[in-house]
């Protein structure tokens, strides 16, 4: 029996645009388009042409560019009580868009149509018709939007299904029964969707938001109650809790059922770059707890799971991570056992638990971890121990000295400025720097003086700080630990970590760390 082919429809453009500190710009818009193209998205829903000046703009600029597999969706709404869809604006704002197909979004809960729209059940019908038979008739292939479709359904059954009926008759290809609320549970989804089989409607979508915490769940049981189409968002983004995330809908259709595929099966260890190149786009760190394409969710962490996986993966792995494009990672901390230390050492070459480095790396982790270092968040610092056990290590810096000043006048904001004394390549070289705070002076010093015989440096960029009083009982003579994210922009990031009584000391070993890792796995020939 073969599988039927779910719909993917991605709405992170605009649906996903609405979520608390996510914002992109029209050349984001552009290239996270292409993206989704890439992975095999079958709708890019790229926001509505009369939202800003920008909506409009990429509307434009995709006219002139080409998709190789999906579907570009501009998104509007119904015609407006007692008018008329041709002579609608936000109609012929979806017409002018130019794109394949269109949604438009409706009102299928009476209490909307009474209090929202301001006008009566038939005329809420009737807008309905008139919008999708227009642009059916235009030659765009439309999708119906059923806003608060189940709380409708719950509220008036009867109505639900007119609204239903008549967006089919009208000639949408897909009714998109949307939980805007994000209140409908996964029984009542699955009775919902089921009682709509038999109907002769149009094919169904589904679309969830994620108030209860089930939206990926929800969408699921959409598809197994006779859904075709799901709807969703990279990372799981949206207004208030989000979307249904798709980076967990696409590998559980494609891995989990056999009754279902989708077309972007074939690209699916695409799945974690897209992931974290979106969030890239959005200037947000990814979660790492994120099922399947987090940094967490194929990480392990004791040493007797670590020396189960050695033997045998699939024990403790529910699918393996390359298939999404995701990494294994072996956690390291005092619960690191032998079998740990090997699996960290096996780029390096042919190590087990009777070699002498694998020895002297739980030694030295033990001896670091009781000063105050942790290196299950931090795998490049423990990347350079490794390089340095094993004669690996090319130093970038060589530290003189550094020298910071920070003053403050009047009500001006506070400045520090700062200058450094390092040898690189072998060269005397000084830098310096003008910032707000100390680490951000001492990354501008540091690379203003490396600059010039490493240029790679200028593609690093630090996107997290973090910092952890580690004996706060000694007030302000407490050590601190600092963790430090970096990436090149590309499909690598890192953390590394520094631990000092003096937080610009503990800042400066974390920054040089995070140079020096890129600098020993991707500039220096291998």
């Amino acid at each position: 029996m073969n599988a039927t082919k779910i719909e993917i429809y991605d709405t992170t453009l605009r649906d996903g645009m609405q979520g608390i500190e996510i914002n992109f710009t029209l050349k984001d818009k552009l290239e996270i388009t292409h993206k989704l193209d890439d992975m095999g998205i079958d709708y890019i829903e790229g926001g509505f042409p009369l939202a800003n000046d920008k909506e409009e703009a990429f509307f434009n600029q995709m006219k002139k560019e080409t998709l190789s597999h999906a579907k570009l969706v501009a998104f509007g709404s119904t015609r407006k009580p007692g008018g008329k869809a041709q002579q609608d604006a936000h109609i012929q704002a979806l017409l002018n868009a130019e794109t394949q197909a269109v949604i438009v979004v409706g009102k299928t809960w009476l209490e909307h149509v009474e209090k929202v729209l301001g006008t009566h059940p038939e005329e809420n019908l009737e807008m309905i018709h008139d919008s999708i038979s227009y642009l059916s008739a235009e030659g765009r292939e439309v999708l119906f939007d059923l806003e608060h479709f189940f709380d409708g359904f719950k509220d008036n059954t009867d109505y639900a299904l007119k609204v239903l009926q008549t967006a089919t008759d009208a000639g949408a290809k897909t009714l998109v029964l949307c939980d805007t609320n994000g209140g409908t549970l996964p029984n009542e989804v699955t009775t919902i969707v089921g009682s709509l089989s038999g109907r002769g409607l149009a094919s169904i979508g589904v679309h969830f938001h994620n108030d209860c915490g089930v939206a990926v769940a929800n969408s699921l049981l959409g598809i197994y109650s006779g859904a075709l189409q799901v709807q969703g968002t990279i990372n799981g983004w949206g207004e208030r809790c989000g979307n249904a995330n798709l980076c967990a809908i696409i590998p559980n259709i494609c891995l989990k059922t056999k009754e279902y595929t989708a077309n972007v099966a074939a690209n699916l260890s695409q799945l974690t770059a897209l992931s974290r190149f979106v969030a890239e786009k959005a200037n947000i760190i990814p979660e790492k707890r994120q099922p399947y394409v987090g940094e967490a969710a194929f990480s392990h962490k004791a040493g007797q799971h670590a020396d189960v996986i050695a033997k045998a993966p699939q024990l403790m792995e529910h699918i393996s991570g390359s298939l999404v494009g995701n990494t294994r990672r072996i956690l390291l901390s005092e619960l690191a056992g032998k079998s740990t230390i090997v699996e960290k050492l096996e780029k390096y070459g042919t190590f087990d638990k009777k070699s002498t480095q694998v020895d002297q790396l739980i030694s030295l982790l033990k001896e670091k971890e009781n000063a105050g270092y942790e290196y299950e968040a931090a795998e490049a610092s423990f990347d350079l121990l490794i390089r340095k056990i094993l004669g690996k290590y090319v130093p970038l810096v060589e530290l003189n000295n550094y020298h910071l000043e920070s003053f403050k006048t009047g009500n001006t904001l506070s400045k520090t400025v700062g200058r450094l004394f390092l040898t690189t390549s072998d060269n005397q070289v000084m830098g310096a720097g003008v910032g707000v705070g100390p680490v951000e002076t001492l990354d501008q010093a540091l690379r203003d003086a490396v600059k010039p015989f490493h240029p790679f440096i200028d593609s690093i960029s630090l996107i997290d700080y973090k910092v952890r009083v580690l004996n706060p009982e000694e007030a302000a003579a407490s050590k601190v630990r600092v963790f430090i994210t970096s990436t090149d922009h590309q499909s690598n990031s890192w953390d590394t970590v520094g631990v000092s009584e003096n937080i610009v000391e503990a800042s400066w070993e974390a920054i040089v760390e995070s140079f020096e890792y890129y600098y020993n796995n991707f500039v220096i020939p291998q």
